[in-house]
């Protein structure tokens, strides 16, 4: 396999595509935060993307064109963000683009790349703001938006937990995070404000943790940036009695951090669930205390998803073995996500004979359940904010260094029994 990450030359003879003159070589933008705080997960993408790049160029390409990809390093920086997808669209004549990490640098992204036309492929961006601003052509490879996250962790509490043995308080802690804010909304039942003009976006009351029956005896934010008093924010939650902990972190790093000073107070929990934690890095860095953790994710090794790419068929279990041989370890969400990504962009130039991105975007939003995109993700078709219809987020728990697959229970062969109560750190 080639490496992942080979940037092409650009070409400067020219020839006949589908009745057009192209460049020899398709160019595809995509800035990512492979420094600063996002920097684990941004790296990831970046492997997800290049893995992606080189399996289409070993089939034969983009309609029979190579794809070079561009990637910039935004340094986890909103600005950078911005300055990079401009200078890709002006300058370096990218004719498709692959979506940032964050929600926080994916909002102002949103707004440049509908200015400019182009179809926005979201890999990670799930604050329900980014959809509400009326872009056209904006698509996230998610199951949904974060303020609904909190429907699956309830579904899985109603459905695996027996009433008498449900928790009955949670200790909410979360970063002042853009994604984490959305989750935070879901489960405590807030207004979701439109950023731009703070008009009303959803009413969320009573929130998903009310639904369930459980009350909230402690909450707190932390700054997005810069914090580090992890052990006396623990011992707040240890000093609630909650429950039920829910740590709803911007990075796996965080999820690091409150786990392990969870386990330095010697907190107790039934349950915990974490927005933040499915890279192996969690589990590394946390060991034992980690075991009994949940985390929802949109991507799993063991779910059987059927997917295509280079016009063939691509089995979950085809791109695990390619990123293992690519890259020597078992791939998580933070890969698989922007492999879907790169998918649906090939499938849409496919789809359409072109790179004209309102095109794309025309065969994109046609989408139905029996004519989808199809990913390692599995299946996608939006609705007109462009979010994906009928995919609930999957429940993962970690225990014994293995991250497994524990709900929806009815939906594949292979699903682990639920760990509970999870019984401190």
């Amino acid at each position: 396999m080639k490496t992942a990450f080979k940037f092409l030359a650009a070409a400067a003879a020219f020839s006949m595509v589908g009745g057009a003159a192209y460049a020899q070589t398709l160019k595809i933008g995509a800035s990512l935060p492979l420094t600063g705080g996002f920097s684990v997960s941004g790296q990831k993408h970046q492997e997800g993307y290049g893995l992606c790049v080189d399996l289409i160029n070993e089939r034969g390409g983009i309609l029979g064109r190579e794809v070079e990809l561009v990637v910039s390093d935004n340094r986890s920086d909103n600005a950078t963000a911005i300055s990079q997808y401009e200078r890709f669209i002006n300058v370096d004549g990218v004719e498709a683009v692959f979506g940032t990490f964050s929600s926080r640098l994916s909002f102002p992204v949103a707004s440049l790349l509908a200015r400019n036309g182009m179809v926005h492929a979201l890999p990670a961006g799930g604050a329900l703001g980014i959809y509400t601003q009326g872009h056209e052509n904006i698509y996230y490879f998610q199951p949904n938006a974060a303020e609904y996250v909190g429907a699956s962790v309830s579904a899985l509490i109603n459905d695996l937990i027996p009433e008498a043995e449900r928790p009955q308080t949670a200790a909410v802690v979360s970063a002042d995070d853009f994604f984490a804010n959305g989750v935070w909304a879901g489960l405590l039942g807030e207004q979701v404000i439109d950023a731009a003009d703070n008009s009303l976006v959803a009413d969320l009351a009573p929130g998903y943790l009310a639904e369930a029956g459980i009350e909230v005896v402690y909450s707190e934010r932390w700054p997005e940036e810069g914090f580090s008093d992890w052990l006396n924010l623990a011992n707040s939650i240890k000093r609630s009695n909650a429950e039920m902990i829910i740590g709803l972190t911007a990075s796996a790093e965080e999820a690091v951090q409150l786990t392990r000073a969870l386990a330095t107070v010697q907190a107790e929990a039934k349950l915990v669930y974490f927005s933040q934690g499915t890279q192996a890095e969690f589990s590394e860095g946390t060991g034992a205390s980690g075991d009994g953790v949940l985390v929802h994710t949109s991507w799993h090794k063991d779910a059987p998803f059927e997917s295509i790419l280079g016009g063939e068929p691509f089995s979950n279990a085809d791109f695990v073995a390619a990123y293992q041989e690519a890259y020597g370890a078992v791939p998580d969400e933070d890969a698989a996500i922007p492999f879907a990504v790169c998918q649906g962009i090939e499938q849409a130039i496919t789809g359409v004979g072109s790179t004209d991105n309102a095109a794309m975007g025309d065969w994109l939003s046609s989408r139905t359940p029996d004519e989808p995109v199809r990913t390692i993700l599995g299946r996608f078709n939006w609705d007109e904010r462009g979010l994906p219809v009928d995919k609930p987020f999957l429940m993962t728990q970690w225990n014994g260094g293995n991250l497994q697959f524990v709900y929806p229970t009815n939906e594949f062969e292979g699903v682990s029994p639920l760990v509970y109560p999870k019984n401190g750190f």
